[in-house]
C-alpha cells in the first residue's frame, strides 16, 4: 500500500498530460505553452516552499545549483519542450504509450551509467518497447496522425528524461523534493527562452496567430497542478522509494493515455494499437527480469 496509491494515481495524472498539451497547442506554439506552464509551476511551487512551508534553510549551494541546472535542463528544458513539440505533430496516445518506454531507457542508461554491459533482456527490452510504438504508430502515419519527425523528436524527449531519472537517483539531495521541484521546473523555463526567441523568429505566423484563450488557460492549469506539481511530487516520492519499483508505474500510462486521447480526441484505437502496447508491455515485462 506504501506506493499502490501513489503509483496508481501518478500513472492516471502523468498519462492526462498528452491529452492537456494536445489541447494547449491548439491554441499557442507548443514552446509558448512550455514557457508559461514552466514559470507559473515553477515559480508557484518556490513561493509556496519558501513563503508558506518556510523551507528557510533550503535554498541550494554551489554545487547544488549545478546539479539542479543539470537536472532541469535533461527534465524539463530538453524533454517537456520535446514532448510539447512532438505532440503538435503526434497524437496523444503515442505521447502516453512513448511514456512507458521510459523503464527501458533507464536501464540502459543505468548500465552505462555504472560502466558494465547491458545485459541481453534490457537491450531485448528496450528493441521490443520500441518495436511496440512502431507497431501503433504505423496507421497513423499511414493517415497522417503522426509524422516521422514528430516521433523523433518525442524519441530524444524520452532519451532525455531518463537520462535526467538516472542522473537524480544517483545524487544524494538535501533539499526537500517540493523546492528541487520548483527550481528544475523554473530553471527549465529559463534555460527554454532561447529557443522560444528562435522559433518566434523562424515562424513568427504560429506567434502571431497564438490565442490566449478558456482552452489555453485550462490546458496550463491541467499541466501545472495536476502534472508538473502533483504528478511529480508523487513521482519523487516513488523513485526515493525505489528507482526500478517507480519505473514500473510506467506500465499503466499508456492504459490511460489511450484511454483519455480515445475519449477526449477522439483518436482510434486500432488492432496496431493493442498489438504494439502489448509489445511495449512485454518489452517493459523482459526489461525487468
Amino acid at each position: 500500500m506504501q506506493q499502490l496509491i501513489p503509483g496508481l494515481l501518478f500513472a492516471a495524472l502523468w498519462a492526462s498530460a498528452s491529452v492537456a498539451t494536445k489541447f494547449g497547442v491548439k491554441s499557442v506554439h507548443p514552446l509558448v505553452l512550455a514557457e508559461v506552464r514552466f514559470f507559473i509551476a515553477g515559480g508557484g511551487m518556490l513561493l509556496f516552499a519558501y513563503a508558506i512551508k518556510r523551507h528557510k534553510n533550503a535554498w541550494p549551494t554551489g554545487v547544488e545549483w549545478r546539479q539542479l541546472t543539470i537536472f532541469a535542463l535533461l527534465n524539463t528544458t530538453i524533454y517537456l519542450g520535446a514532448f510539447v513539440l512532438a505532440l503538435k505533430q503526434v497524437p496523444a496516445g503515442i505521447g502516453s504509450l512513448s511514456t512507458a518506454t521510459n523503464p527501458l531507457f533507464i536501464a540502459l542508461l543505468s548500465a552505462v551509467w555504472l560502466r558494465r554491459m547491458p545485459r541481453w533482456n534490457e537491450l531485448g527490452g528496450l528493441v521490443l518497447g520500441l518495436i511496440g510504438v512502431g507497431v501503433a504508430t504505423y496507421p497513423l502515419l499511414q493517415n497522417s496522425y503522426a509524422t516521422v519527425e514528430g516521433l523523433l523528436i518525442l524519441l530524444g524527449g524520452m532519451i532525455s528524461v531518463s537520462a535526467a531519472t538516472v542522473y537524480y537517483a544517483r545524487i544524494e539531495w538535501r533539499l526537500p523534493n517540493l523546492v528541487i521541484n520548483g527550481w528544475q521546473v523554473f530553471i527549465g523555463g529559463l534555460l527554454l527562452l532561447p529557443f522560444v526567441g528562435l522559433a518566434a523568429v523562424l515562424d513568427p505566423v504560429a506567434f502571431s496567430q497564438s490565442q490566449y484563450d478558456l482552452r489555453f488557460w485550462a490546458s496550463v492549469f491541467w499541466l501545472i497542478v495536476p502534472v508538473s506539481v502533483a504528478a511529480l511530487q508523487l513521482w519523487f516520492y516513488l523513485v526515493r522509494q525505489d528507482p526500478i519499483r517507480a519505473s514500473l508505474w510506467l506500465f499503466l500510462c499508456p492504459i490511460f493515455g489511450f484511454a483519455y486521447s480515445y475519449l477526449l480526441m477522439n483518436e482510434p484505437i486500432t488492432p496496431y494499437t493493442v498489438v504494439g502496447t502489448t509489445l511495449v508491455i512485454g518489452g517493459l515485462w523482459l526489461g525487468r527480469k
